[in-house]
């Protein structure tokens, strides 16, 4: 829900502002370009088209009990746009007076930010203690935004870890990997898929084929460098005695590995994003 509307002192009016439950404060735009004596229509489209203004609009009740919708600018929108006002088109000249002054003091904290890392507003009235009470304010919120900063980058580093730690297995990987191992490490950095699924696409892509009930690699791919067929270290022995060697195994390289991993992320684009047509 929506903070109360409250009237703050102005320039010798009212400045009717609200709270919002971001905490942002917004202030009605109308009554301040009125009160300063400069066109709000003019600086309504000129804050609309602007990049760093933020507008919206409050609900107020008028004197006549009836609720109005007025276009309002947040805090910060307000401290830059009377920066920018050109003060020569203000007919007041208490108001333009009042503006310089202001512009003046918001040049010079400009200045001492991007110069001097920081700025404190100090006036004449000031005590050694009140501006020590607000350098202080100043560090606390400072230190407070930077450990939500902080906090954040941490979450999506904790987020990214399992991925990172899936791109350096496989950048330490051997230079070839069996189809198992090759899935796992497809698993790990994003695409879940099985051995046997992982056969069933190499088979559907025409990069493996069935002989002699063994998988093969293609010469194709072995030529590309995506595959290579490795002798077996295992033996076995017939029912005769005679010993026998295994086939040899089929092994997906890095770079097939690579190429894998791409073409699984252009498939699944393709059914979330169909061709028109298709």
């Amino acid at each position: 829900m929506n903070g109360d509307i409250v009237e703050v002192p102005f320039n010798g009016s009212m400045m009717i502002a609200q709270r919002f439950d971001d905490g942002e404060i917004y202030a009605a735009l109308k009554p301040i370009c009125e009160n300063i004596g400069i066109a709000y229509n003019g600086q309504w489209e000129r804050l609309n088209r602007t990049p760093w203004a933020t507008v919206r609009i409050i609900r107020t009740v008028g004197a006549d009990g009836k609720q109005r919708d007025m276009v309002a600018i947040s805090r910060k929108t307000l401290t830059m746009w009377l920066a920018t006002i050109d003060t020569n088109r203000l007919s007041d000249e208490q108001a333009r007076h009042n503006v310089t002054v202001y512009q003046k003091e918001a040049a010079e904290a400009l200045d001492k930010y991007f110069n001097e890392g920081g700025a404190i507003r100090v006036s004449d009235a000031d005590s050694d203690e009140d501006i020590m009470a607000r350098a202080v304010l100043v560090a606390q919120k400072t230190i407070k935004q930077k450990n939500q900063q902080i906090a954040s980058q941490q979450s999506r580093i904790d987020e990214l870890q399992p991925k990172a730690s899936a791109w350096d297995n496989f950048v330490d990987i051997d230079d070839a990997l069996s189809v198992r191992d090759s899935a796992k490490l497809l698993s790990n950095l994003g695409r879940t898929v099985g051995q046997t699924e992982l056969f069933e696409w190499l088979d559907r892509h025409d990069w493996i084929f069935r002989e002699n009930k063994h998988w093969s690699a293609r010469q194709s791919r072995i030529n590309a460098g995506h595959l290579m067929m490795v002798p077996s270290k295992s033996h076995g022995t017939h029912k005769d005695g005679t010993p026998f060697a295994f086939p040899p195994t089929v092994k997906v390289t890095r770079k097939g590995l690579a190429l894998i991993a791409r073409r699984f992320g252009e498939e699944t684009l393709q059914l979330e994003y169909p061709k028109a047509g298709a």
